[in-house]
Parts: C-alpha cells; structure tokens; sequence
C-alpha cells in the first residue's frame, strides 16, 4: 500500500492542479457553468477562498486559502468532483461506473503544493 505524505497546514494556502482521467477532453470548458456551480455549493458548505482558478479545457489550476484551523482540502475537491459528475449525469452525459463504482471522468490524484509562512510553496 503507497502512503501519500500531506502537508496539511491549518488555514494555509495551496496550489492545485486537478485534471481530467481523459487529457483529449474539453468537459470543463464545455460545462463551464456546471463546474462554477459545484465550486459555488461546496464553498457555502465549506467555506474557503479562492485566490486565483484557471480553467482548461482538461485540468484546471487553482489557489485556495483555507480557513483558520482548517487543513482539509481533500474533502472539499472530493466534493466539487463529486457534484459536477453528479450534474454531468442529470445533464444526460453517459458516464459509466468502473468496478469499483467511480465514474472515469477524474483523475485520482492531483498535484497539491503548500505555502509556507514565508510564502514559499512545498510539493511535499
């Protein structure tokens, strides 16, 4: 089993990159709107900032500032997959479950960079 190692620092602000399982494909600019919208209720569930986002036809890149005593970005990219896979759904876009249930719409990881006090960003 691959443990991942986090940095996980409580209200800081990370770098993301979070890409699409196929890299030929244009599904967030085509469904640009169905993306604002999970980014938009995850964010009044759990809140953060969103200090820059820019998004590709594939992947998107993204700075967030999470909030004091918060690390938990995982759960908050979990949710915003999960609701725009839900709307691509509802919306009539055939995606199939793999064996083990997840649609193969995402990639599993994504690229995550932390910033320290001074500013600095650390891959680890």
């Amino acid at each position: 089993m691959v443990l991942y190692r986090r940095n996980l620092v409580a209200g800081g602000t990370y770098f993301f990159t979070v890409a699409l399982r196929d890299r030929s494909a244009d599904v967030l600019v085509r469904h640009v709107g169905l993306l604002r919208d999970a980014f938009r209720t995850v964010r009044a569930e759990r809140p953060f900032t969103i200090d820059a986002i820019v998004i590709l036809p594939d992947h998107l890149h993204a700075i967030w500032t999470l909030p004091d005593g918060d690390a938990d970005y995982s759960g908050r990219w979990r949710a915003i997959k999960s609701h725009f896979t839900r709307e691509l759904r509802t919306s009539g876009m055939p995606l199939t479950p793999d064996n083990r249930g997840e649609y193969r719409l995402w990639q599993r990881r994504f690229l995550r960079l932390a910033q320290d006090r001074f500013g600095a960003y650390d891959s680890r």
